[in-house]
C-alpha cells in the first residue's frame, strides 16, 4: 500500500470517531478548525458551519490560479436492523476486508469523508514539501445529504477560487460533468382511529409484520437497478394478506419504513391486530409470499425476508415525531386500544401503492442516463397523521416539476396535504471546458488511458455552487465506493491511491511555466 493511501486511511479512521449525521456536523467542523490551527493554516466557518481552509501555494506556484477542493462533512447513517450502533455518539468501526474498507453493519461514511481526508493529507503534503500545488481552498460543506443546504447557503465571497474539484463521485476513472436537480415532498395523511378491544373482539392478538433483507442503496446512483422498495413491498403484502384472511380479521395499528430521503428504503414494519382464528392461515400465506417475492427480485434483492411475529400488547418500539428527517428517535408504545379506521387503511394503501417510485424517464440524448426518477423514501405513523417523504430527481427541470406534480396528485387523491421543499438545480454539462481538457490530459498522462466522461442522476453540490458563482469551472471525481447510503457501503482501497496520483499530477500541471 502506498504511504499516502495509508495516511489517508489513518486520517479517515480519525474522523470516523466523530459523529457527523446530517445537521449535526458541529463536532467535525470544530475538529477541522483545530486541525487547521495546528498546521498554521487560515480557516473560517460561516453561519451554517461550512468550513474553509486556505492552503498557500508551494514555491513557484504563487501566480497559478486558485483551486477549490470540495466535499461535504455529513454522512447518511444507515445500519443493519440488528445493529445496536448509535450514530449520535458511537465511533464508526472501519473493517478491512481484503482490498475493501467497510463498516461493521453500518454505512461507513466514505461518502463523503474520503474527500475530507484526501484534502487534509494533500494540504499537509504540500506543507511538508512532498508535492507541488497552486493556492488551494479546502471547502467542506454541511447537510449535503438532506438537501444540499450547506452549499445553498454559501455566502458570496466565502471562497475565491474559480476552479472547483468536487471529490464526491463514486467511480474512479470516471469524470462527472453534470448531475440531476432534485426536490423533496412531504405528504401528511390524516389518521382516523377506531377504538379496539383485543380480548372481546374475536380474541385478537398483536403481531409485527416486517419486510427486511433488502439491498436499499442510493436513490440516485442505484435507482436504475430496480431494487425493491420496502415501503411499497409491505403495503402490497398487507393488502394481499387482508384479502386472504378477511378485512375484519386484520387491522392496522402502525406503519413505518425507510430512514432518509436519498436511500431506497431497505425495510418497513407494521403492527397489526390479527384474529386468533386466522393466525395459521396468515403465517402460511406470508411464508409462501416470501418465496414469491424472492423469485421476483432474485437478482436485485435475493435475501428478502418477511416475518410475522406475535408481540405483547403495548410493546415498546422505536419511532419518532415531527419532521421526519430531522427528528430525534424516541421510545413510544404501540396503542393497545385502537386501530386505523377502514377509511384510513384504504387511503394509506392507495397512496403508497399509487405513489411513483423508480425510473420515470431515461435520457433521449445521453445513453444509459436516468433522466427522471422518484424515491418513496420514508413513512412514519404519528398521533394525528401519517408522514411520508418522497424525493424526486431529474436533469431536466421541467420534468422534475412533472414527476413532483404526480406525487402531489396521488397524495391529494388520497386526502393528504403536501409540502414541497425548495429543491436544488441541475448541473448542465460543458464538454468543452478547459478544466475537463486538463483533467483528461492529467489522467491519461498518469495511467496511460482516457477516463470516462459522464453525467449522473445523483444530486451534486456542483449544481448549487455553479448556480451561485459565475465563471466557475467544475468537475467531480472520487475513489470507487459501492452501495453508498446503505450498511453495505464500502470503498475500494486501490482506487484511493489512483485518485492521489491523479490529483498530484493535475495540480502540478498548473505550474505557471506549463
Amino acid at each position: 500500500m502506498h504511504p499516502k493511501t495509508r495516511e489517508i486511511l489513518k486520517t479517515f479512521e480519525e474522523i470516523n470517531k466523530i459523529p457527523r449525521r446530517s445537521k449535526n456536523e458541529e463536532k467535525l467542523a470544530l475538529w477541522l478548525l483545530e486541525w487547521a490551527g495546528n498546521h498554521n493554516l487560515e480557516a473560517k466557518t460561516d453561519a451554517l458551519n461550512n468550513v474553509l481552509i486556505k492552503v498557500p501555494p508551494t514555491p513557484g506556484y504563487e501566480d497559478s490560479p486558485g483551486i477549490v477542493l470540495q466535499g461535504h462533512m455529513d454522512m447518511v447513517c444507515e445500519k443493519c436492523r440488528e445493529s445496536g450502533h448509535d450514530f449520535s455518539k458511537d465511533p464508526i468501526k472501519c473493517v478491512y476486508d481484503g482490498e475493501w474498507l467497510r463498516g461493521d453493519g453500518t454505512s461507513i461514511g466514505a461518502d463523503n469523508g474520503i474527500a475530507i481526508v484526501i484534502g487534509l493529507v494533500l494540504a499537509e503534503s504540500g506543507i511538508n514539501g512532498e508535492i507541488e500545488h497552486p493556492p488551494l481552498e479546502l471547502l467542506f460543506t454541511v447537510d449535503e445529504e438532506t438537501g444540499l443546504t450547506g452549499a445553498s447557503g454559501l455566502e458570496e465571497g466565502f471562497f475565491e477560487g474559480r476552479i472547483l474539484l468536487n471529490l464526491d463521485s463514486e467511480d474512479e476513472g470516471i469524470f462527472i460533468v453534470g448531475c440531476a436537480g432534485g426536490q423533496n415532498s412531504r405528504v401528511y395523511l390524516p389518521v382516523e382511529w377506531e377504538p379496539f378491544n383485543y380480548s372481546k373482539e374475536n380474541e385478537f392478538r398483536l403481531f409485527r409484520l416486517s419486510v427486511e433483507g433488502l439491498e436499499g442503496g442510493h436513490s440516485g446512483v442505484e435507482i436504475h437497478r430496480q431494487r425493491a422498495n420496502g415501503i411499497q413491498l409491505l403495503a402490497r403484502v398487507l393488502v394481499s394478506l387482508k384479502e386472504k384472511v378477511g378485512k375484519e380479521d386484520l387491522r392496522i395499528v402502525f406503519f413505518s419504513g425507510g430512514n432518509v430521503h436519498n436511500a431506497i428504503p431497505n425495510h418497513a414494519e407494521a403492527f397489526i391486530a390479527l384474529s386468533r382464528s386466522k393466525e395459521k392461515q396468515a403465517e402460511d400465506f406470508v411464508s409462501g409470499l416470501k418465496q414469491t417475492l424472492r423469485n421476483e427480485y432474485a437478482v436485485s434483492d435475493p435475501e428478502i425476508t418477511l416475518q410475522l411475529k406475535e408481540v405483547e400488547n403495548r410493546v415498546i418500539f422505536e419511532t419518532s415525531g415531527g419532521k421526519v428527517t430531522r427528528e430525534k428517535v424516541t421510545r413510544r408504545e404501540v396503542p393497545s386500544d385502537r386501530v386505523f379506521s377502514a377509511g384510513t387503511e384504504e387511503r394509506l394503501f392507495g397512496l403508497l401503492l399509487g405513489m411513483p417510485h423508480g425510473v420515470h424517464r431515461v435520457s433521449d440524448t445521453i445513453p444509459g442516463l436516468v433522466e427522471t426518477s422518484n424515491n418513496l423514501a420514508i413513512v412514519r405513523t404519528g398521533e394525528n397523521e401519517i408522514r411520508i417523504v418522497s424525493s424526486q430527481r431529474s436533469s431536466v427541470m421541467s420534468r422534475l416539476a412533472e414527476v413532483t406534480g404526480k406525487v402531489e396528485t396521488v397524495a391529494k387523491l388520497a386526502g393528504a396535504r403536501v409540502e414541497h421543499e425548495c429543491g436544488y438545480p441541475a448541473w448542465e454539462p460543458d464538454l468543452q471546458s478547459e478544466l475537463l481538457m486538463k483533467c483528461k490530459q492529467a489522467y491519461a498522462g498518469t495511467f496511460g488511458k482516457e477516463p470516462e466522461i459522464k453525467v449522473v442522476h445523483a444530486g451534486l453540490e456542483c449544481g448549487v455552487i455553479g448556480s451561485k458563482c459565475e465563471c466557475i469551472e467544475m468537475i467531480s471525481f472520487g475513489p470507487t465506493i459501492k452501495d453508498p447510503h446503505s450498511p453495505a457501503e464500502r470503498v475500494f482501497i486501490p482506487s484511493i491511491e489512483k485518485i492521489w496520483f491523479f490529483l498530484e499530477n493535475l495540480l502540478k500541471s498548473y505550474a505557471p511555466y506549463q
